[in-house]
C-alpha cells in the first residue's frame, strides 16, 4: 500500500518486496483513490526521473480509478427480480458461483458460492466496471465484456488473483429490442480437478516407469545363466545369488568398477519373488548430497528453490514390493547414511520438507567398490548401517583374476556389436591372445567398450593386432615391470607365447616361424593346441 506523499524509492522497495504488478495508492485520510501498475510507475521514472514524491511523480491518468460506477440499471422485470430477497436466497443456495454483470459491464451481483471458490469478496468487485477489475487483477479476461461484445454464450477459463483455475460460462440476458441486459455468469472451480488430473498423469508416469524398468530386467536369467558369460570362476556367486534371491535378506555386493555389481543384483532380482515389481538403481557417487536425498526420498512442492510445483516422489516410494541398488554406497554421506537406516531397519522415511511419515516395502541391494571395512573404522561410513547391508556380502573378482573368462567374453560382446551395427566382423587369434594378456583395469565395461570401438572403427573383417589401441596391448617388459609376482614357470610361458605369436604375425607360417624361433615345427603346433585347449 502506497500513500500519495511516500518517495518512489519506498514505491520500488514495496515492488520489489510484494512482487505484485500494482499498489493499492490511498489519501491522506486513508482511503483507497486507484493503483499504481509497475508499468505506469516505470514509465512515469523514464520521463520524469526519481526525484519527487509519488504525488509530484504521478498524474491522476496513472492511477486505475477504482470507484464503484453507478448502476444505470433500467427498471424492467430482470432488474425488479435480480435485486429481490428471493433472487438473492435462491442464487446463495449454489453450488456453483454466480456472477451477475448489467448491460454496461458493471458487477451487479456474486453469490456465496463464488466468494468461496475465487476467495474474491463481493464487496471487492460489486459495483466496479470488468475491465478495471481485469486491470486491477482480481480476473484475468472478462467473460462478460466478451458476451456484451458478441451478444452470444462464451465459456472461458479464467485465472483468478489467487492463480486459482475457473471455468466460466456466460449467458446473455435478451431485452425485446435484442439488447443485452444482464450476463449470468456460472462459474466451477477446476483447479481441484487439475490437481487431480496431475495426481492421475503421475501415476501413469509411475506405472510406464515401472513397466519400462521391468522389460530392461526380463530377460536377464537367460542374458546371464545361458550365455558365454558365466564360467567356473565366477558361476558359484550366481549360485549362491540365486539361493538368497527368493528371501529379503540384504546384500552388499563388494568389487572393482566394471566387475559386474549391477549384473549381480539385477539377477538377484529377477530371480527374487518381486520379479513383477520395479528395478530402480542409483548412484550415490554421481549426484550433490542434497540432489541424492530428494531422488531417494522425494519431495513435497516447494521443499527447495528450483523444486516441482507438484512435488516429486523418490526411488523409494516408486520401488515399493521391489528392488531398489544402490550402487558406490560408500559414497552416501553420513547424514543420508542415517535416513537410509531408518529405512533398511523400519521401512519407513519422511521426504524433503514433509512432516508426514511413508512406510515402505522395499528390498534394498548395496554395492561399493570401496572398503566398507576401512571407511567404518576411520569413521566415513556408519558401522551399523554396515552391519545392516552386508548381511550377505558377495565379492566379484576382477577380470584380470578371471582370465578364463575374457575371451567369452570377448566373443559374446562381438556378436552383440555385429548384431547392433550390421557388421561381420572377427578377431584374429594374435588379437585374442594380445587381449586376453591385458590387465583390464576398468574389468568388463572396459572390455565392453574396446570391443564395440573395434568393431566400429576398424575397416577390416578381421580384427588384428596392429588394430588393437595402444593401451591394451601387454609385452613380457610389462609381466616384468608389474609389481604382481608371478610364478616363474607362468611368466616364462606367457614369454614363450608372445614370442611365438609375433614370429607367427611377422612370418606367416609354422614352419618359418619354428625355423627362426630354433625349435620344431610339431612343438609350435603342440604350443598352439595347449593354448586352445586351456581358453
Amino acid at each position: 500500500m502506497l500513500k500519495m506523499s511516500d518517495s518512489i524509492e519506498e514505491a520500488i522497495a514495496l515492488f520489489s518486496s510484494e512482487g505484485n504488478e500494482y499498489l493499492e495508492v490511498r489519501n491522506d485520510d486513508g482511503e483507497v483513490i486507484g493503483l499504481l501498475t509497475l508499468s505506469a510507475l516505470n514509465e512515469a521514472i523514464q520521463q520524469k526521473g526519481i526525484d519527487h514524491s509519488i504525488e509530484r511523480l504521478i498524474d491522476r491518468k496513472d492511477l486505475i480509478e477504482l470507484q464503484p460506477l453507478p448502476k444505470t440499471i433500467e427498471e424492467n422485470d430482470y432488474s425488479k427480480l435480480i435485486q429481490s430477497h428471493v433472487f438473492e436466497e435462491i442464487i446463495h443456495s449454489l453450488y456453483d458461483g454466480v456472477y451477475i454483470t448489467n448491460q454496461d459491464g458493471v458487477t451487479v451481483a456474486v453469490n456465496r458460492a463464488y466468494e468461496r471458490i475465487t476467495g474474491i469478496k463481493a464487496q471487492e468487485v460489486v459495483g466496479y466496471h470488468m475491465e478495471d477489475l481485469e486491470k486491477a487483477g482480481f480476473i484475468s479476461k472478462s467473460v462478460s465484456i466478451e458476451v456484451l461484445k458478441e451478444k452470444r454464450p462464451i465459456t472461458r477459463m479464467q485465472t483468478i488473483k489467487n492463480e486459482r483455475k475457473i471455468i466460466v460460462s456466460g449467458t446473455p440476458i435478451f431485452a425485446e429490442d435484442q439488447q443485452v441486459l444482464y450476463v449470468i455468469n456460472s462459474v466451477r472451480d477446476i483447479t481441484e480437478l487439475l490437481r487431480l488430473k496431475h495426481e492421475i498423469e503421475e501415476l501413469q508416469q509411475v506405472k510406464s516407469l515401472r513397466q519400462s524398468a521391468k522389460d530392461m530386467n526380463s530377460d536377464m536369467y537367460h542374458e546371464i545363466l545361458h550365455s558365454s558369460i558365466i564360467s567356473e570362476e565366477t558361476f558359484e556367486i550366481y549360485e549362491l545369488a540365486e539361493r538368497i534371491a527368493k528371501t529379503d535378506v540384504k546384500v552388499l555386493i563388494q568389487g572393482e568398477t566394471g566387475v559386474g555389481k549391477t549384473l549381480i543384483a539385477k539377477f538377484i532380482h529377477e530371480k527374487s519373488n518381486r520379479v513383477k515389481q520395479p528395478f530402480f538403481e542409483l548412484n550415490c557417487g554421481a549426484l550433490p548430497a542434497a540432489l541424492i536425498e530428494a531422488e531417494l526420498f522425494g519431495y513435497v512442492a516447494g521443499a527447495f528453490t528450483g523444486a516441482s510445483a507438484k512435488g516429486k516422489k523418490g526411488l523409494m516410494e516408486l520401488a515399493h514390493e521391489g528392488t531398489l541398488f544402490l550402487d558406490e554406497i560408500g559414497d552416501l554421506p553420513l547424514e543420508l547414511q542415517v535416513k537410509l537406516l531408518k529405512v533398511v531397519e523400519e521401512n519407513k522415511f519422511i521426504p524433503v520438507g514433509s512432516t508426514e511419515v511413508k512406510h515402505v516395502d522395499v528390498r534394498v541391494i548395496a554395492a561399493s567398490h570401496k572398503n566398507l571395512k576401512e571407511m567404518v573404522a576411520q569413521g566415513t561410513f556408519r558401522e551399523d548401517l554396515y552391519y545392516r547391508l552386508s548381511v550377505v556380502p558377495l565379492t566379484i573378482s576382477s577380470l584380470r583374476h578371471r582370465r578364463k573368462e575374457i575371451i567369452p567374453l570377448i566373443d559374446y560382446y562381438l556378436e552383440k556389436c555385429n548384431e547392433k551395427y550390421g557388421y561381420d566382423k572377427q578377431f584374429s587369434l594374435e588379437a585374442l591372445d594380445t587381449l586376453s594378456e591385458y590387465r583390464w583395469p576398468g574389468n568388463i565395461r572396459e572390455l565392453i567398450n574396446v570391443v564395440e570401438r573395434l568393431v566400429v572403427t576398424t575397416k577390416d573383417p578381421v580384427i588384428d593386432v596392429q588394430h588393437i589401441p595402444e593401451e591394451c596391448r601387454t609385452s613380457y617388459k610389462d609381466h616384468l615391470d608389474t609389481e604382481e609376482i608371478l610364478p616363474l614357470k607362468t611368466a616364462i610361458s606367457k614369454l614363450e607365447r608372445e614370442l611365438i605369436m609375433r614370429a607367427l604375425k611377422k612370418y606367416k607360417t609354422t614352419r618359418k616361424a619354428a625355423e627362426v624361433l630354433q625349435v620344431s615345427q610339431s612343438t609350435i603346433v603342440q604350443k598352439m593346441k595347449k593354448w586352445e585347449r586351456d581358453e
